[in-house]
């Protein structure tokens, strides 16, 4: 940067990198929308300082060590294509933090919205749920955002990697829900021998051509969490189909399934799918009751 150090605050460093990622147009997608909050989000959580800090530290002078530590994240950034959650190794969904590596996919579910302010709606009685999977858990987020909504059920958090299981098993300690949330190793349902009343998952399902236009920062996230074969559907067909024998009488799926909708209801003509509306729209997150399952496959 071309200032005085001794002058430099955050309103500057937060101007440089905001027109330094625009111009160097980084990708976005992993937590922030704008090249504003990314910026934001990297110089004010790499000073540990809260996002709702901004207007009153903007104009705060740093330090020497300081500015070093942010033009090294900034840096970073730019050249490697690092996300900035992987920088930090933090990420946020509204007030709840994460910690996050490059074993995980950095959290944005649209599940997460749901459980914040939907899930009354869709389920009416939150407190009938007594267990809850969350399938293809990576980082743990909705496990653990799970455990809040539904503060009298166990909730089990099942992956394939044992790196993502190993940062869900952080996360779990961290809010100190070892007791209630169980992380659990597991290729979908191939060691899951419970059934419940509500599954939760954000599986895979970036379709192929979608995956060889990738930007550089989403090839920084572990591709198995990412890629749902040609069509983006080959885990999500597994998921349906093998659902119904994981749930309860009354259980319930919701799966996040990207822009994938069409080839779904192509796939599973008879099951009477509800879409459910999101920020980014309604074509996003399915919701389906077991018994609506059951009877559209068996047809």
């Amino acid at each position: 940067m071309d200032i005085d150090s001794n002058q430099v605050t955050i309103r500057d460093l937060v101007r440089y990198a905001t027109t330094l990622f625009a111009k160097q147009n980084i990708g976005l997608g992993q937590g922030t929308e704008t090249h504003f909050d990314e910026a934001c989000f990297l110089v004010l959580r790499t000073l540990s300082l809260p996002f709702t800090s901004l207007d009153v530290f903007l104009d705060a002078k740093l330090t020497s060590a300081e500015i070093e530590l942010v033009q090294k994240n900034i840096d970073m950034r730019v050249a490697d294509r690092i996300p900035a959650a992987y920088i930090l190794q933090e990420a946020w969904l509204r007030e709840y933090k994460f910690f996050v590596n490059e074993d995980v996919l950095i959290p944005r579910s649209h599940i997460a919205d749901l459980l914040f302010d939907q899930i009354d709606v869709w389920i009416s009685a939150p407190h009938v749920i007594n267990n809850v999977l969350d399938l293809c858990t990576g980082s743990g987020c909705l496990a653990i955002l799970a455990a809040h909504q539904f503060e009298e059920a166990t909730i089990y958090a099942s992956d394939v990697s044992n790196a993502a299981i190993s940062v869900c098993s952080k996360n779990i300690a961290s809010y100190e829900l070892a007791d209630r949330v169980i992380p659990t190793r597991s290729d979908l349902f191939s060691k899951i021998d419970h059934r419940f009343d509500l599954i939760i998952s954000n599986p895979p399902y970036v379709e192929q051509r979608a995956m060889d236009q990738l930007p550089a920062e989403f090839l920084k996230e572990p591709q198995i969490a990412l890629a749902g074969g040609e069509e983006g559907i080959d885990l999500v067909q597994k998921i349906i189909t093998d659902a119904p024998e994981y749930l309860n009488e009354n259980g319930i799926l919701i799966m996040e399934v990207g822009r994938d909708r069409a080839a779904i209801e192509a796939q599973f003509p008879q099951i009477p799918f509800t879409w459910i509306e999101t920020q980014a729209g309604r074509d996003f997150v399915l919701f389906v009751t077991r018994e609506d399952l059951r009877l559209g496959l068996s047809v």
